[in-house]
């Protein structure tokens, strides 16, 4: 790695702010400020540091609407505004989607709106999470804070996760090397364990690395639980492993005093699923009849798991919230984005601080580019080139405050650091102006009858 001299050419320093990249949202970073740019980032890791330094690049600076000659053409915000407006209010089925990179001040503006309309509102968990909120659903949630697992926890298993990669100061801050009450010499107070087929950057940085086959998690995390419930295994090898490591990992576990288990994508798309999940749950469950197990998501975007509270606490759903009825309604593979887009029920795609052109399976993406598409968001992507009406808005956590919840549902309120383009807007202003808009077309189109 290249030396890089320090910043040093800076007006001031804004303390206290929080990364607007991964669900660790760290609120210890320090942005250096010069002529309302951010020049430097203290204390964030490359991914968030590249994040906020890098905001300028590709940047949405102003409203647009494609033309009839299927070109993006610069309009005033009111044009655009109208334009949008117009299409949802016409739409029969519309859905929203996204919401995992914006405020929950901004979502609670997103469901009046669907409300008003008839809306599906639904965000990445559809396509990442999405089974281990259904698992919760099914098994329970034997949850921690990431501050417990820094003050007591002295075992970590992280499955189906490469934290050292998709979230690099997770292990640093959270984990595995920070000192805590219960555990004054870090790193050497914790076993590390890495359950995963590939041996990964985390698994190196591991006191143990558990190579199970792939699509093998199911069987493996049942051995374990036959184990913990004095059952022998009849087989010799589990999944690849030697049935004498299953109980020596298993005697581990139990003698350890607060043991946490972080599973990430890994585990949600093999073939078992949400079962995996449910598993590693039982599995939680079943330890705590020894000591004290807890286990948590390692959730990607700063605000994804903040879409699936606020919603599970307003409308008694994570995802996928369906208003056509007049009331909430959820059912996996029904009301779902990709179900939706792929049965071509959709007619009209809103998609605010997300990127499914780059996500979504190419026939959801078909559809998309069949149906008008209203983009909210800072970046150009994929998105933006099958947009109909482009929405520049604002990035939370460094132009705009805003509340999100951390992978462990802790709410942090994320300050404002710098001013705005003067020619984008903030989400909620954004989603505040469509309902309004939207509520008055619906009012005349009543009026006219």
């Amino acid at each position: 790695m290249a030396y890089e001299e320090p910043i040093t050419d800076y007006d001031h320093i804004v303390e206290n702010c929080t990364c607007a990249f991964c669900g660790c949202n760290c609120d210890d970073l320090e942005f250096l400020v010069k002529d309302n740019h951010i020049v430097g980032v203290r204390h964030a890791c490359r991914l968030g540091a590249s994040k906020v330094m890098e905001d300028m690049d590709q940047r949405l600076m102003v409203p647009m609407i494609r033309g009839e000659d299927g070109e993006l053409e610069e309009v005033d915000w009111d044009t655009a505004l109208n334009k949008a407006a117009e299409l949802i209010a016409g739409a029969v089925r519309p859905v929203f989607y996204g919401w995992s990179e914006t405020s929950i001040e901004t979502m609670k503006e997103g469901i009046a709106l669907g409300e008003e309309v008839g809306a599906v509102l639904d965000n990445q968990a559809t396509i990442c999470h999405g089974p281990s909120l259904q698992a919760v659903q099914n098994a329970g949630y034997p949850v921690l804070t990431l501050g417990e697992a820094k003050n007591r926890a002295d075992m970590i298993v992280y499955t189906g996760s490469n934290a050292m990669n998709s979230h690099p100061r997770h292990m640093a801050r959270y984990s595995t090397f920070p000192r805590g009450y219960f555990r004054q010499r870090g790193r050497f107070d914790r076993t590390v364990v890495t359950m995963d087929p590939k041996y990964s950057d985390t698994a190196k940085m591991s006191d143990i690395w558990v190579g199970f086959e792939q699509n093998g998690d199911y069987e493996f995390y049942n051995a374990i639980r036959a184990v913990l419930k004095g059952k022998e295994l009849k087989q010799d090898v589990i999944s690849g492993i030697p049935k004498e490591d299953v109980y020596e990992l298993v005697e581990a576990m139990k003698n350890t005093q607060f043991g946490v288990v972080f599973f990430g994508l890994g585990l949600t798309h093999t073939l078992s699923k949400q079962r995996n999940i449910d598993i590693a749950i039982n599995m939680v469950q079943d330890l705590n009849k020894f000591t004290k197990w807890v286990l948590m998501p390692m959730r990607g975007h700063f605000n994804v798991n903040g879409f699936n509270i606020f919603m599970s606490y307003e409308m008694g759903f994570p995802f996928g919230v369906d208003f056509a009825r007049g009331y909430p309604r959820y059912m996996m593979g029904e009301t779902n984005t990709i179900d939706l887009l792929t049965r071509k029920e959709c007619d009209v795609f809103m998609v605010i601080a997300a990127d499914p052109g780059a996500h979504f399976p190419s026939g959801a993406n078909k559809h998309l580019a069949e149906i008008p598409v209203i983009q909210i968001d800072i970046h150009w992507g994929p998105s933006t080139e099958i947009a109909d009406v482009v929405l520049p808005g604002s990035f939370v956590g460094v132009e705009v405050g805003g509340t999100s919840y951390r992978m462990d549902g802790v709410p942090i309120f994320m300050k404002k650091a710098i001013d705005k383009p003067e020619t984008c807007r903030d989400d909620e202003w954004i989603v505040r102006e469509l309902k309004e808009r939207v509520a008055k077309i619906k009012q005349a189109q009543v009026a006219s009858k």
